[in-house]
């Protein structure tokens, strides 16, 4: 089946069952987007697909086929300069184990590209899906309120 990712069109010989997660770190070797769960509760795994956010340990390769997928590879650009996103979690110090950090950026992203002003309730409310173990939901309000500037919203 084909299936695009990061702007790269592949044919991907996975069993169409198979959780796009694993296709993603498997077979494409993309390892930013992580297991967590494995139900779909954590966020972890979170990527876009056709600008919206999924959590890819349940979602079936199948599902996704034909569609537009974007990992968290794909965030800097081509020289390496980071999108709003990422140096805002790096400013605000966001991350501590890290392991929730692809996922939350990538929720973060979907968010972002929707909301032209988001208040604090506002990220508090879409980022509220995603779990930190470490408890640093103070920081990635702040990091997501910084890029919201940065990317056109006023937080």
């Amino acid at each position: 089946m084909e299936l695009t990712v990061n702007g790269e069109t592949l044919e991907i010989a996975a069993d169409p069952s198979t959780p796009l997660l694993w296709v993603i770190r498997n077979e494409l070797n993309l390892t930013g987007t992580k297991f967590g769960c494995g139900g779909g509760y954590c966020g972890s795994c979170t990527v876009q697909v056709d600008g919206e956010a999924r959590r890819s340990c349940i979602t079936p390769v199948s599902d996704v086929a034909g569609a537009t997928v974007r990992t968290i590879e794909d965030l800097a650009d081509a020289e390496g300069v980071l999108h709003p996103i990422q140096q805002a979690f790096i400013d605000n110090q966001v991350p501590q184990c890290a392991w929730c950090m692809s996922g939350q950026m990538m929720t973060a992203l979907s968010f972002l590209e929707n909301a032209a002003a988001p208040t604090d309730d506002d990220i508090v409310t879409a980022m509220g899906e995603n779990y930190c173990r470490c408890g640093c939901y103070v920081r990635i309000k702040a990091a997501v309120r910084d890029a919201a500037a940065v990317m056109g919203g006023a937080a």
